[in-house]
């Protein structure tokens, strides 16, 4: 059975295809803002892993407030972060008043501003707010079968019945990824994914 997987799963790397997963709202946050939110010393803790190795969702959750209205009980990600940082769909900075530009992970140039709201404290995080591109995470053996390089662009065809090509999508190459699309819940919805979705992977 494990070979037949791995069988399987070689021949969708080989045929430029990659799985689609959908990230909903969240927050990375810094050891020193999980202690302002949830009090000193505390820690995150994981009530499931991620799909990449190491990350996982916490037990945690936060109150984003904006200048239109507020989110409750948004998920926490887990581990800490050297910044933090709040990724929304469109849709989301629409609701909260929010303005935000649409960045790569960890690049908070220009990010949007929102208020954290913890059980045990406030923060007002200035710049933290982005909409994070869609990516790719490709560890070094795939991008190497597919000739996939870190930062390149691409087009992903998603494939539903309803299918969408998404341009200007982020490769980004680690030994610490798991092969996967990431995209938010705008772009699932306009696409129609559901399930397990897999996407072509078409060079720009």
């Amino acid at each position: 059975m494990k070979q037949f997987i791995e069988s399987v799963v070689d021949s969708i790397v080989q045929s430029g295809l990659v799985e689609v997963e959908v990230s909903a709202r969240h927050v990375h946050l810094t050891q020193e803002d999980v202690e302002l939110l949830f009090g000193k010393g505390a820690v995150l803790h994981p009530k499931r892993p991620l799909s990449q190795p190491g990350q996982f969702l916490s037990e945690e959750r936060v109150t984003l407030i904006g200048p239109k209205g507020k989110k409750e009980r948004v998920a926490v990600l887990g581990p800490v972060r050297k910044a933090t940082q709040v990724e929304l769909s469109i849709s989301d900075c629409v609701a909260l008043g929010i303005k935000a530009p649409v960045r790569e992970s960890g690049d908070l140039r220009d990010a949007g501003p929102v208020v954290i709201e913890g059980p045990k404290g406030t923060l007002d995080a200035s710049s933290a707010v982005i909409v994070a591109r869609a990516h790719v995470h490709v560890p070094p053996q795939v991008a190497a079968k597919l000739d996939l390089q870190d930062k390149e662009r691409v087009s992903v065809q998603i494939m539903t019945e309803r299918p969408v090509t998404f341009d200007n999508v982020v490769i980004r190459v680690s030994d610490q990824f798991r092969y996967k699309m990431h995209i938010d819940f705008d772009e699932a919805n306009a696409a129609q994914v559901s399930g397990f979705t897999l996407g072509k992977i078409l060079k720009q």
